[in-house]
Protein backbone atom coordinates (compact mmCIF):
# COMPACT_ATOMS: atom_id res chain seq x y z
CA UNK A 1 0.00 0.00 0.00
CA UNK A 2 1.71 3.62 -0.73
CA UNK A 3 2.55 5.41 2.11
CA UNK A 4 0.44 8.10 1.34
CA UNK A 5 -2.65 5.58 2.54
CA UNK A 6 -1.20 4.76 6.28
CA UNK A 7 -3.68 5.63 9.02
CA UNK A 8 -2.69 7.57 11.85
CA UNK A 9 -4.06 9.58 14.26
CA UNK A 10 -7.74 8.37 13.79
CA UNK A 11 -9.84 7.35 17.19
CA UNK A 12 -9.57 3.69 17.93
CA UNK A 13 -12.42 1.82 17.60
CA UNK A 14 -15.31 2.42 20.36
CA UNK A 15 -14.91 -1.64 21.54
CA UNK A 16 -16.61 -2.95 24.20
CA UNK A 17 -17.47 -0.94 27.38
CA UNK A 18 -20.43 -1.36 30.04
CA UNK A 19 -22.67 1.50 29.16
CA UNK A 20 -23.64 1.34 33.01
CA UNK A 21 -20.25 2.30 34.61
CA UNK A 22 -22.14 5.42 35.26
CA UNK A 23 -22.23 7.33 38.14
CA UNK A 24 -24.60 9.46 37.81
CA UNK A 25 -27.38 6.83 37.33
CA UNK A 26 -26.00 4.74 39.89
CA UNK A 27 -26.30 7.15 42.17
CA UNK A 28 -29.64 7.45 41.07
CA UNK A 29 -30.78 3.71 41.16
CA UNK A 30 -29.19 3.52 44.64
CA UNK A 31 -31.02 6.91 45.93
CA UNK A 32 -34.07 6.09 44.49
CA UNK A 33 -34.74 2.85 46.22
CA UNK A 34 -33.78 0.67 43.33
CA UNK A 35 -30.07 -0.57 44.65
CA UNK A 36 -31.25 -4.16 44.73
CA UNK A 37 -31.26 -3.72 40.87
CA UNK A 38 -28.07 -3.14 40.39
CA UNK A 39 -26.95 -6.62 39.00
CA UNK A 40 -29.33 -6.21 36.41
CA UNK A 41 -28.62 -3.02 35.54
CA UNK A 42 -24.77 -3.67 35.18
CA UNK A 43 -26.13 -6.59 32.58
CA UNK A 44 -27.88 -4.55 30.79
CA UNK A 45 -25.33 -2.03 30.71
CA UNK A 46 -22.77 -5.07 29.86
CA UNK A 47 -24.50 -5.53 26.96
CA UNK A 48 -25.25 -2.13 25.65
CA UNK A 49 -21.77 -1.19 25.43
CA UNK A 50 -20.69 -3.54 23.13
CA UNK A 51 -19.77 -3.30 19.59
CA UNK A 52 -22.46 -6.46 18.57
CA UNK A 53 -25.80 -4.55 20.35
CA UNK A 54 -24.49 -1.00 18.34
CA UNK A 55 -24.51 -3.34 15.15
CA UNK A 56 -27.65 -4.46 15.49
CA UNK A 57 -28.89 -0.91 15.70
CA UNK A 58 -27.04 0.08 12.64
CA UNK A 59 -28.53 -2.98 10.64
CA UNK A 60 -32.32 -2.26 11.81
CA UNK A 61 -31.86 1.78 10.60
CA UNK A 62 -30.37 1.02 7.42
CA UNK A 63 -32.89 -1.04 6.31
CA UNK A 64 -36.06 0.28 7.60
CA UNK A 65 -39.45 -1.47 7.70
CA UNK A 66 -41.24 -2.41 4.52
CA UNK A 67 -45.15 -2.22 4.60
CA UNK A 68 -46.71 -5.29 2.39
CA UNK A 69 -50.35 -4.40 1.97
CA UNK A 70 -51.19 -7.57 -0.36
CA UNK A 71 -49.98 -11.30 -0.37
CA UNK A 72 -48.92 -12.70 -3.54
CA UNK A 73 -52.32 -14.06 -4.30
CA UNK A 74 -53.91 -10.57 -3.38
CA UNK A 75 -55.50 -11.07 -0.07
CA UNK A 76 -54.91 -7.44 1.85
CA UNK A 77 -52.47 -8.88 5.02
CA UNK A 78 -51.25 -5.18 6.13
CA UNK A 79 -47.73 -6.24 7.40
CA UNK A 80 -44.51 -4.91 8.07
CA UNK A 81 -41.60 -6.02 7.39
CA UNK A 82 -38.64 -5.70 9.78
CA UNK A 83 -35.07 -6.19 9.53
CA UNK A 84 -34.08 -8.93 11.70
CA UNK A 85 -31.70 -6.99 14.12
CA UNK A 86 -34.84 -4.71 15.06
CA UNK A 87 -36.75 -8.35 16.47
CA UNK A 88 -33.50 -9.01 18.56
CA UNK A 89 -33.43 -5.56 20.09
CA UNK A 90 -36.94 -6.10 21.05
CA UNK A 91 -36.76 -9.95 21.92
CA UNK A 92 -33.85 -8.21 24.53
CA UNK A 93 -35.54 -5.09 25.67
CA UNK A 94 -38.84 -7.53 26.73
CA UNK A 95 -35.98 -10.02 28.36
CA UNK A 96 -34.50 -7.30 30.25
CA UNK A 97 -37.87 -6.37 31.16
CA UNK A 98 -38.11 -2.65 29.35
CA UNK A 99 -42.09 -2.97 28.92
CA UNK A 100 -44.74 -3.22 31.21
CA UNK A 101 -42.74 -5.82 33.92
CA UNK A 102 -42.40 -3.42 36.35
CA UNK A 103 -46.24 -3.38 36.63
CA UNK A 104 -46.31 -6.99 37.44
CA UNK A 105 -42.76 -6.40 40.46
CA UNK A 106 -44.07 -5.87 43.98
CA UNK A 107 -40.52 -4.58 45.00
CA UNK A 108 -40.30 -0.85 46.11
CA UNK A 109 -38.25 0.40 42.96
CA UNK A 110 -39.26 -1.54 40.40
CA UNK A 111 -40.22 1.41 38.03
CA UNK A 112 -36.69 2.97 38.72
CA UNK A 113 -34.90 -0.25 37.69
CA UNK A 114 -36.91 -0.05 34.65
CA UNK A 115 -35.97 3.69 33.78
CA UNK A 116 -32.50 3.04 34.54
CA UNK A 117 -32.61 -0.10 31.97
CA UNK A 118 -34.65 1.73 29.74
CA UNK A 119 -31.72 4.57 29.71
CA UNK A 120 -28.89 2.09 29.15
CA UNK A 121 -30.42 -0.34 26.31
CA UNK A 122 -32.16 2.84 24.21
CA UNK A 123 -28.01 4.21 23.76
CA UNK A 124 -26.86 1.90 20.98
CA UNK A 125 -30.54 2.16 19.45
CA UNK A 126 -33.30 4.29 20.50
CA UNK A 127 -36.09 3.56 17.91
CA UNK A 128 -37.47 0.60 19.18
CA UNK A 129 -38.02 1.88 22.47
CA UNK A 130 -40.82 3.28 20.88
CA UNK A 131 -43.30 0.29 21.18
CA UNK A 132 -41.49 -0.86 24.19
CA UNK A 133 -42.50 2.68 26.01
CA UNK A 134 -46.06 2.20 24.78
CA UNK A 135 -46.31 -0.89 26.28
CA UNK A 136 -45.01 -0.28 29.68
CA UNK A 137 -47.67 2.87 29.29
CA UNK A 138 -50.62 1.11 28.14
CA UNK A 139 -51.01 -0.80 31.64
CA UNK A 140 -52.19 2.13 33.84
CA UNK A 141 -54.81 3.18 30.92
CA UNK A 142 -55.98 -0.29 30.34
CA UNK A 143 -56.57 -0.52 34.32
CA UNK A 144 -59.70 1.81 33.63
CA UNK A 145 -61.40 -1.38 32.22
CA UNK A 146 -60.62 -3.60 34.84
CA UNK A 147 -61.90 -6.88 32.60
CA UNK A 148 -59.84 -5.87 29.70
CA UNK A 149 -56.70 -5.35 32.42
CA UNK A 150 -56.54 -9.00 33.62
CA UNK A 151 -57.25 -10.38 30.16
CA UNK A 152 -54.30 -8.58 28.57
CA UNK A 153 -52.43 -7.36 31.35
CA UNK A 154 -50.38 -10.85 32.16
CA UNK A 155 -49.35 -11.09 28.60
CA UNK A 156 -48.53 -7.44 28.50
CA UNK A 157 -45.88 -7.78 31.83
CA UNK A 158 -44.64 -11.41 30.07
CA UNK A 159 -40.76 -11.53 29.44
CA UNK A 160 -41.14 -13.16 25.93
CA UNK A 161 -41.49 -10.99 22.56
CA UNK A 162 -44.21 -12.83 20.47
CA UNK A 163 -43.39 -11.31 17.09
CA UNK A 164 -46.98 -11.82 14.81
CA UNK A 165 -50.61 -11.05 14.25
CA UNK A 166 -52.02 -13.77 15.58
CA UNK A 167 -55.02 -13.34 18.06
CA UNK A 168 -54.44 -11.96 21.79
CA UNK A 169 -54.84 -15.56 23.74
CA UNK A 170 -52.66 -17.65 21.43
CA UNK A 171 -49.78 -15.68 22.58
CA UNK A 172 -47.19 -15.72 25.23
CA UNK A 173 -46.30 -11.85 25.27
CA UNK A 174 -48.08 -8.71 23.64
CA UNK A 175 -46.95 -5.27 22.13
CA UNK A 176 -49.48 -2.29 23.11
CA UNK A 177 -49.10 0.89 20.78
CA UNK A 178 -51.27 4.02 20.49
CA UNK A 179 -53.04 5.37 17.92
CA UNK A 180 -54.13 8.74 18.58
CA UNK A 181 -53.22 11.50 16.07
CA UNK A 182 -55.49 12.72 13.20
CA UNK A 183 -54.79 14.89 9.94
CA UNK A 184 -57.10 17.58 10.96
CA UNK A 185 -56.04 18.51 14.74
CA UNK A 186 -52.63 17.05 15.26
CA UNK A 187 -52.07 17.55 19.22
CA UNK A 188 -55.56 18.59 19.34
CA UNK A 189 -57.32 15.36 19.75
CA UNK A 190 -60.64 17.07 20.68
CA UNK A 191 -61.00 17.63 16.98
CA UNK A 192 -61.22 14.01 16.35
CA UNK A 193 -63.11 12.71 13.73
CA UNK A 194 -63.13 9.01 14.19
CA UNK A 195 -66.46 7.89 15.02
CA UNK A 196 -67.04 4.62 17.46
CA UNK A 197 -71.09 3.10 16.84
CA UNK A 198 -72.06 1.26 19.63
CA UNK A 199 -73.30 -2.39 18.79
CA UNK A 200 -75.26 -4.75 20.35
CA UNK A 201 -73.11 -7.26 21.96
CA UNK A 202 -71.11 -4.44 23.71
CA UNK A 203 -68.43 -3.07 21.63
CA UNK A 204 -67.78 -0.59 19.34
CA UNK A 205 -67.02 -0.54 15.57
CA UNK A 206 -64.66 2.66 14.37
CA UNK A 207 -64.25 4.73 11.49
CA UNK A 208 -61.63 6.50 11.01
CA UNK A 209 -58.33 7.68 9.45
CA UNK A 210 -55.25 8.38 12.27
CA UNK A 211 -52.30 10.23 10.44
CA UNK A 212 -49.74 8.93 13.02
CA UNK A 213 -49.50 5.54 14.63
CA UNK A 214 -46.12 4.08 15.17
CA UNK A 215 -45.25 0.48 15.29
CA UNK A 216 -48.63 -0.93 13.58
CA UNK A 217 -47.43 -4.40 13.96
CA UNK A 218 -48.56 -3.76 17.95
CA UNK A 219 -50.75 -6.68 19.00
CA UNK A 220 -53.56 -3.84 20.06
CA UNK A 221 -53.84 0.10 20.02
CA UNK A 222 -55.55 2.51 22.42
CA UNK A 223 -57.08 5.20 20.12
CA UNK A 224 -59.83 7.44 20.88
CA UNK A 225 -63.06 7.72 19.06
CA UNK A 226 -65.94 10.36 18.94
CA UNK A 227 -68.87 7.45 20.59
CA UNK A 228 -72.23 9.45 21.30
CA UNK A 229 -71.44 10.34 25.03
CA UNK A 230 -68.53 11.97 23.44
CA UNK A 231 -64.57 11.50 22.92
CA UNK A 232 -63.94 7.93 24.59
CA UNK A 233 -60.65 5.57 24.32
CA UNK A 234 -60.87 2.38 23.00
CA UNK A 235 -58.53 -0.92 22.62
CA UNK A 236 -58.17 -1.81 19.15
CA UNK A 237 -57.03 -5.39 18.35
CA UNK A 238 -55.08 -6.17 15.44
CA UNK A 239 -56.34 -9.75 15.64
CA UNK A 240 -59.93 -10.68 16.98
CA UNK A 241 -60.23 -13.93 19.84
CA UNK A 242 -61.25 -16.00 16.80
CA UNK A 243 -57.98 -15.25 14.82
CA UNK A 244 -59.39 -13.03 12.39
CA UNK A 245 -58.13 -9.49 11.01
CA UNK A 246 -59.66 -6.95 12.63
CA UNK A 247 -60.94 -3.88 9.63
CA UNK A 248 -58.24 -1.67 9.53
CA UNK A 249 -55.82 -1.14 6.96
CA UNK A 250 -52.21 0.51 7.19
CA UNK A 251 -51.92 3.10 4.24
CA UNK A 252 -48.52 3.72 3.98
CA UNK A 253 -45.55 4.38 5.97
CA UNK A 254 -44.19 7.46 7.01
CA UNK A 255 -40.83 8.34 5.71
CA UNK A 256 -39.30 10.05 8.52
CA UNK A 257 -36.06 12.03 9.37
CA UNK A 258 -34.82 9.48 12.17
CA UNK A 259 -36.36 7.22 14.74
CA UNK A 260 -36.01 4.90 10.55
CA UNK A 261 -35.79 1.45 12.94
CA UNK A 262 -39.24 2.03 13.68
CA UNK A 263 -42.56 2.02 11.53
CA UNK A 264 -44.65 4.92 11.82
CA UNK A 265 -48.09 4.23 9.93
CA UNK A 266 -51.40 6.05 8.77
CA UNK A 267 -54.35 3.78 9.54
CA UNK A 268 -57.83 3.58 8.24
CA UNK A 269 -60.33 2.28 10.42
CA UNK A 270 -63.51 0.54 8.01
CA UNK A 271 -65.80 -0.74 11.06
CA UNK A 272 -63.09 -2.13 13.42
CA UNK A 273 -64.22 -3.81 16.71
CA UNK A 274 -62.73 -1.94 19.36
CA UNK A 275 -63.39 -1.96 23.27
CA UNK A 276 -64.27 0.73 25.51
CA UNK A 277 -61.30 1.26 28.08
CA UNK A 278 -62.44 3.78 31.08
CA UNK A 279 -65.60 6.02 30.98
CA UNK A 280 -67.57 6.78 27.70
CA UNK A 281 -67.05 10.48 27.28
CA UNK A 282 -63.68 10.55 29.33
CA UNK A 283 -61.05 9.38 26.80
CA UNK A 284 -58.81 12.58 27.30
CA UNK A 285 -58.29 11.70 31.12
CA UNK A 286 -58.28 7.88 30.93
CA UNK A 287 -55.32 8.18 27.63
CA UNK A 288 -54.01 10.48 29.92
CA UNK A 289 -52.50 7.57 31.73
CA UNK A 290 -50.95 6.50 28.64
CA UNK A 291 -49.22 10.20 27.58
CA UNK A 292 -47.89 10.95 31.70
CA UNK A 293 -45.74 7.30 31.55
CA UNK A 294 -44.61 7.95 28.09
CA UNK A 295 -43.98 11.43 28.71
CA UNK A 296 -41.08 9.90 31.27
CA UNK A 297 -39.81 7.42 28.61
CA UNK A 298 -39.19 10.48 26.53
CA UNK A 299 -37.14 12.34 29.23
CA UNK A 300 -35.30 8.85 29.76
CA UNK A 301 -34.57 8.67 25.90
CA UNK A 302 -33.28 11.75 25.68
CA UNK A 303 -30.98 11.28 28.88
CA UNK A 304 -29.87 8.21 26.79
CA UNK A 305 -29.45 10.03 23.70
CA UNK A 306 -27.43 12.89 25.48
CA UNK A 307 -24.76 10.08 27.43
CA UNK A 308 -24.74 8.26 24.34
CA UNK A 309 -23.51 11.03 21.88
CA UNK A 310 -21.28 12.04 25.15
CA UNK A 311 -19.73 8.77 24.96
CA UNK A 312 -18.41 9.15 21.13
CA UNK A 313 -16.73 12.39 21.82
CA UNK A 314 -14.94 11.73 24.40
CA UNK A 315 -13.98 8.62 22.86
CA UNK A 316 -12.83 10.83 20.03
CA UNK A 317 -11.34 13.23 21.79
CA UNK A 318 -9.04 11.54 24.03
CA UNK A 319 -7.44 9.44 20.87
CA UNK A 320 -7.10 12.00 18.29
CA UNK A 321 -4.57 14.77 18.52
CA UNK A 322 -4.34 18.35 17.34
CA UNK A 323 -1.71 21.09 17.67
CA UNK A 324 0.96 18.92 19.50
CA UNK A 325 -1.53 17.63 22.26
CA UNK A 326 -4.84 15.24 22.46
CA UNK A 327 -8.06 16.63 21.67
CA UNK A 328 -9.19 16.10 25.44
CA UNK A 329 -5.83 18.34 26.66
CA UNK A 330 -7.37 20.91 24.64
CA UNK A 331 -8.34 23.80 26.80
CA UNK A 332 -11.30 24.62 25.04
CA UNK A 333 -12.28 21.26 24.15
CA UNK A 334 -12.32 20.84 27.81
CA UNK A 335 -14.38 23.54 28.15
CA UNK A 336 -17.05 22.16 25.19
CA UNK A 337 -16.63 18.14 26.81
CA UNK A 338 -17.27 19.16 30.51
CA UNK A 339 -20.54 21.55 28.84
CA UNK A 340 -21.65 18.51 27.25
CA UNK A 341 -21.28 15.90 30.26
CA UNK A 342 -22.51 18.82 32.94
CA UNK A 343 -25.87 18.63 30.67
CA UNK A 344 -26.03 14.58 30.17
CA UNK A 345 -25.36 14.50 34.09
CA UNK A 346 -28.23 16.67 34.68
CA UNK A 347 -30.40 15.10 32.38
CA UNK A 348 -29.63 11.08 34.55
CA UNK A 349 -30.03 12.57 37.86
CA UNK A 350 -33.45 14.45 37.22
CA UNK A 351 -34.52 10.84 35.12
CA UNK A 352 -33.77 8.83 37.98
CA UNK A 353 -35.41 11.40 40.28
CA UNK A 354 -38.46 11.34 38.13
CA UNK A 355 -38.59 7.61 38.03
CA UNK A 356 -38.18 7.26 41.74
CA UNK A 357 -41.51 9.82 41.80
CA UNK A 358 -43.43 7.29 38.99
CA UNK A 359 -42.59 4.28 42.30
CA UNK A 360 -43.50 5.97 44.60
CA UNK A 361 -47.22 7.42 43.20
CA UNK A 362 -48.13 4.01 42.26
CA UNK A 363 -47.58 2.72 45.90
CA UNK A 364 -49.97 5.23 46.98
CA UNK A 365 -47.54 8.19 48.11
CA UNK A 366 -50.13 11.35 47.19
CA UNK A 367 -47.48 13.77 47.46
CA UNK A 368 -44.99 12.03 45.02
CA UNK A 369 -48.17 12.11 42.81
CA UNK A 370 -48.58 15.61 43.36
CA UNK A 371 -45.08 16.20 42.33
CA UNK A 372 -45.02 13.92 39.48
CA UNK A 373 -47.76 15.20 37.79
CA UNK A 374 -45.51 18.77 37.29
CA UNK A 375 -42.00 17.42 37.10
CA UNK A 376 -42.89 15.24 34.49
CA UNK A 377 -44.39 17.44 32.53
CA UNK A 378 -41.84 20.64 32.87
CA UNK A 379 -38.89 17.86 32.41
CA UNK A 380 -40.36 16.73 29.13
CA UNK A 381 -40.46 20.13 27.74
CA UNK A 382 -36.55 20.47 28.84
CA UNK A 383 -34.68 17.74 28.68
CA UNK A 384 -36.04 17.15 24.83
CA UNK A 385 -35.45 20.10 23.92
CA UNK A 386 -31.78 20.26 25.43
CA UNK A 387 -30.97 16.54 23.34
CA UNK A 388 -30.72 18.20 19.71
CA UNK A 389 -28.09 20.75 20.51
CA UNK A 390 -26.07 18.48 23.05
CA UNK A 391 -26.15 16.33 19.87
CA UNK A 392 -24.93 18.81 17.20
CA UNK A 393 -22.26 19.90 19.33
CA UNK A 394 -20.77 16.29 20.35
CA UNK A 395 -20.83 15.30 16.55
CA UNK A 396 -18.80 18.67 15.65
CA UNK A 397 -16.27 17.16 18.60
CA UNK A 398 -15.77 14.62 15.85
CA UNK A 399 -15.41 17.24 12.90
CA UNK A 400 -15.66 15.80 9.69
CA UNK A 401 -15.77 11.86 11.17
CA UNK A 402 -18.93 12.76 13.21
CA UNK A 403 -20.66 14.11 9.96
CA UNK A 404 -20.04 10.29 8.45
CA UNK A 405 -22.46 7.77 8.95
CA UNK A 406 -20.08 5.00 9.76
CA UNK A 407 -19.33 6.85 12.91
CA UNK A 408 -23.43 6.52 14.48
CA UNK A 409 -23.45 10.51 14.86
CA UNK A 410 -25.58 11.53 12.40
CA UNK A 411 -28.30 8.76 13.42
CA UNK A 412 -28.08 10.40 17.31
CA UNK A 413 -27.88 13.35 15.74
CA UNK A 414 -31.48 12.90 13.18
CA UNK A 415 -33.46 11.17 16.17
CA UNK A 416 -32.65 13.73 18.77
CA UNK A 417 -35.61 16.01 17.98
CA UNK A 418 -38.11 13.05 18.48
CA UNK A 419 -39.01 12.83 21.97
CA UNK A 420 -39.40 16.84 21.50
CA UNK A 421 -42.11 16.54 19.38
CA UNK A 422 -43.35 12.87 20.65
CA UNK A 423 -46.49 12.93 22.86
CA UNK A 424 -46.86 17.08 22.74
CA UNK A 425 -44.09 19.38 21.34
CA UNK A 426 -43.03 21.88 22.64
CA UNK A 427 -45.85 24.53 23.32
CA UNK A 428 -48.22 21.73 23.91
CA UNK A 429 -46.09 20.58 26.81
CA UNK A 430 -45.22 24.35 28.22
CA UNK A 431 -49.04 24.74 28.13
CA UNK A 432 -50.07 21.79 30.06
CA UNK A 433 -47.64 22.88 32.98
CA UNK A 434 -49.73 26.14 32.64
CA UNK A 435 -52.69 23.52 32.92
CA UNK A 436 -51.84 21.37 35.41
CA UNK A 437 -50.39 24.54 37.75
CA UNK A 438 -54.10 26.06 37.36
CA UNK A 439 -56.04 22.59 37.94
CA UNK A 440 -54.26 21.03 40.53
CA UNK A 441 -52.46 23.61 43.06
CA UNK A 442 -51.47 20.71 45.23
CA UNK A 443 -48.73 19.81 42.25
CA UNK A 444 -46.99 23.45 42.28
CA UNK A 445 -47.20 23.12 46.41
CA UNK A 446 -45.11 19.73 46.13
CA UNK A 447 -42.67 20.97 42.94
CA UNK A 448 -41.68 24.07 45.20
CA UNK A 449 -41.28 21.65 48.34
CA UNK A 450 -38.85 19.82 46.17
CA UNK A 451 -37.07 23.28 45.69
CA UNK A 452 -37.08 24.04 48.91
CA UNK A 453 -35.00 20.65 50.01
CA UNK A 454 -31.99 21.88 48.21
CA UNK A 455 -32.02 26.28 49.63
CA UNK A 456 -29.07 27.58 51.84
CA UNK A 457 -26.09 25.98 50.29
CA UNK A 458 -25.68 28.06 46.96
CA UNK A 459 -26.08 31.86 46.01
CA UNK A 460 -27.40 31.05 42.22
CA UNK A 461 -29.60 28.67 42.83
CA UNK A 462 -31.50 30.57 45.64
CA UNK A 463 -31.66 34.04 43.58
CA UNK A 464 -33.05 31.83 41.07
CA UNK A 465 -35.96 30.12 42.68
CA UNK A 466 -36.71 33.19 44.33
CA UNK A 467 -37.43 35.02 40.84
CA UNK A 468 -39.29 31.38 40.01
CA UNK A 469 -41.36 32.14 43.08
CA UNK A 470 -42.23 35.55 41.60
CA UNK A 471 -42.50 34.43 38.27
CA UNK A 472 -45.21 31.93 39.30
CA UNK A 473 -47.03 34.75 40.88
CA UNK A 474 -47.46 36.59 37.81
CA UNK A 475 -50.15 35.48 35.92
CA UNK A 476 -50.10 38.78 33.00
CA UNK A 477 -49.69 36.98 29.65
CA UNK A 478 -48.39 33.69 31.68
CA UNK A 479 -49.36 31.67 28.15
CA UNK A 480 -47.19 34.09 25.70
CA UNK A 481 -44.32 33.39 28.58
CA UNK A 482 -44.88 29.95 28.79
CA UNK A 483 -41.55 28.52 27.91
CA UNK A 484 -39.59 30.96 29.86
CA UNK A 485 -41.73 30.14 33.16
CA UNK A 486 -41.04 26.50 32.29
CA UNK A 487 -37.40 26.58 31.32
CA UNK A 488 -36.97 28.10 34.86
CA UNK A 489 -38.74 25.67 36.85
CA UNK A 490 -36.72 22.88 34.77
CA UNK A 491 -33.57 24.70 35.70
CA UNK A 492 -34.28 25.16 39.40
CA UNK A 493 -35.45 21.21 39.13
CA UNK A 494 -32.22 19.79 37.54
CA UNK A 495 -30.07 22.14 40.40
CA UNK A 496 -32.22 20.80 43.28
CA UNK A 497 -31.67 17.34 42.66
CA UNK A 498 -27.61 18.01 41.86
CA UNK A 499 -27.24 20.29 44.62
CA UNK A 500 -28.83 17.37 47.11
CA UNK A 501 -26.63 14.67 45.30
CA UNK A 502 -24.18 15.27 43.51
CA UNK A 503 -20.55 16.31 44.04
CA UNK A 504 -19.90 19.88 44.84
CA UNK A 505 -18.14 20.48 41.96
CA UNK A 506 -20.71 19.69 39.69
CA UNK A 507 -23.64 21.49 41.03
CA UNK A 508 -21.72 24.71 41.26
CA UNK A 509 -20.71 24.59 37.69
CA UNK A 510 -24.54 23.96 36.91
CA UNK A 511 -25.93 26.40 39.05
CA UNK A 512 -22.86 29.20 38.13
CA UNK A 513 -23.75 28.32 34.05
CA UNK A 514 -27.26 27.77 34.04
CA UNK A 515 -28.81 30.26 36.70
CA UNK A 516 -26.23 32.15 37.81
CA UNK A 517 -25.65 33.82 34.14
CA UNK A 518 -22.18 32.86 33.79
CA UNK A 519 -22.64 30.91 30.33
CA UNK A 520 -22.99 31.72 26.89
CA UNK A 521 -25.46 30.42 24.46
CA UNK A 522 -23.45 27.76 22.97
CA UNK A 523 -21.83 24.81 24.49
CA UNK A 524 -18.12 25.26 25.77
CA UNK A 525 -18.55 28.49 27.92
CA UNK A 526 -17.85 27.17 31.32
CA UNK A 527 -17.34 30.14 33.54
CA UNK A 528 -13.14 30.02 34.61
CA UNK A 529 -12.86 27.89 37.91
CA UNK A 530 -14.99 24.94 36.91
CA UNK A 531 -13.54 21.09 37.71
CA UNK A 532 -13.44 19.91 34.25
CA UNK A 533 -11.39 16.86 35.26
CA UNK A 534 -14.07 15.88 37.99
CA UNK A 535 -16.58 16.50 35.45
CA UNK A 536 -15.05 14.60 32.59
CA UNK A 537 -14.04 11.36 35.35
CA UNK A 538 -17.71 10.69 36.00
CA UNK A 539 -18.68 10.87 32.32
CA UNK A 540 -15.98 8.88 30.95
CA UNK A 541 -16.98 5.43 31.13
CA UNK A 542 -15.14 2.90 33.44
CA UNK A 543 -14.94 5.81 35.32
Amino acid sequence: MPPTHEVFNQAAPLGDYNAADDPALLEGVRREGAAWAEPEVREVGDAAGTERVRSWGESANAYPPVLRTHDRYGHRIDEVDYQPAYHVLMDQAVEFGLHAAPWADDRPGAHVARAAKFYLWSQPEAGHGCPISMTYAAVPALRHAPELAQRYEPLLASRTYDFGLRAPHTKRGLIAGMSMTEKQGGSDVRANTTRAVPTADGHHLLTGHKWFTSAPMSDFFLTLAQAPEGLSCFLVPRVLEDGTRNDLRIQRLKDKLGNRSNASAELEYDGAVAHLVGEPGRGVPTIIEMVNSTRLDCVIGSAAGMRAALTHALHHAEHRSAFGRRLAEQPLMRNVLADLALESEAATALMTRLAGAVDRSVRGDEAETAFRRLAVAVSKFWVTKRQPAHAAEALECLGGNGYVEESGMPRLFRDSPLNSIWEGSGNVAALDVLRAMGRNPESVAAFLTELDAARGVDDHYDTAVKRLEQTLGDLEEVQYRARSVVELMALTLQASVLLRHSPTPVAEAFTASRLGGEWGHVFGTLPRGVDTGLILDRARPGA
